[in-house]
């Protein structure tokens, strides 16, 4: 991406809501939920560099946030408190972030499986038997994706967030109890769900400048005794899973270029196995949380319906 690399932007606070006793157990169902994601957000901040298990995690505590979050909107006394609260103004606020929110997360899965296809596809072409040539066609293919989403297409995504973002609770809350605990903590899911949208876009971006310092002077000096299993573990604990890939694959590149000694293909069919693994993880996750997003999403325009 050009110029510095943005924030994951998850230095928010998840403040402690207590809700009234009327929508007592749900208040103590979502407090349980947001303590996970907020220490999900410490490990992530703590974690250099990202891993495919901890967005992972993250997208799974979405998904169970966003069920207490349909208990919530279901119960007689939110719906009340919202439709009351002048002419619905604070409904009409949180059905514009739920589609600012599905729309978002459409794009992300859109998104992981376009890098699937692709992934799946090298994967195949280092399985065939079509020569170095074709074995370098396809990389150059995938290398050439990889770099089309890092200065394209996460950059719009993140853009897209960051709208989102500045228009969550831009809404002032009057003295409605009820009301001012049930929006807070709309918006608290709204700015989490932001969060771990962004840590997994951030995810799949490498910045090509950061591949090169970490990478070339590196590569060479772990991959080439990488058939040994005590070696392979160690390139995957300074790089997340996506940049070890990439790695592997200039790495494999570079060679086949420069007709220099066989590299060990497995180890590259290993590595984007492996990736291929978190990524339909990802998109097992980002298709539950976007049917729960949908369903979040129709629940509060059966209210202003009524």
């Amino acid at each position: 991406m050009a110029g510095s690399s943005p924030s994951l932007g998850l230095q928010f606070h998840v403040r402690s809501i207590s809700l009234p006793s009327r929508l007592h157990p749900l208040s103590t169902k979502l407090e349980l939920e947001l303590n996970k994601l907020k220490t999900w957000q410490t490990s992530v901040l703590a974690r250099a560099p990202l891993i495919a298990e901890t967005i992972q995690t993250g997208l799974v505590g979405l998904a169970e946030l966003y069920n207490c979050v349909e208990e919530l909107i279901h119960s007689p006394l939110t719906q009340q408190a919202l439709l009351q609260h002048q002419q619905g103004m604070l409904l009409e606020e949180a059905i514009e972030g739920s589609v600012g929110l599905l729309d978002s997360c459409g794009t992300v899965r859109d998104l992981v499986s376009m890098m699937k296809e692709h992934v799946q596809d090298l994967q195949s072409a280092l399985r065939r038997k079509g020569g170095e040539s074709r074995i370098e066609s396809d990389i150059s293919k995938y290398i050439s994706f990889r770099k089309k989403v890092i200065k394209r297409d996460i950059p719009e995504s993140l853009r897209a967030l960051k709208i989102i973002e500045n228009k969550v609770g831009s809404s002032l809350l009057d003295e409605d109890q009820v009301l001012k605990m049930v929006m807070k903590m709309l918006r608290e899911v709204s700015a989490i769900t932001i969060s771990v949208f962004r840590s997994l876009l951030m995810f799949l971006s490498v910045p090509t400048s950061k591949t090169r310092l970490r990478g070339w002077s590196l590569i060479s000096k772990l991959m080439v005794n990488i058939k040994s299993s005590d070696s392979e573990p160690n390139l995957q604990k300074m790089n997340s899973e996506v940049e070890t890939v990439d790695l592997a694959l200039h790495y494999l590149h570079g060679n086949i270029c420069r007709s220099e000694a066989k590299v060990d293909v497995q180890m590259v069919r290993r590595r984007l196995q492996t990736l291929d693994d978190n990524i339909q993880g990802f998109e097992a996750g980002l298709d539950c949380l976007y049917r729960r997003l949908i369903q979040s999403r129709v629940s509060l325009l059966n209210i202003l319906a009524q």
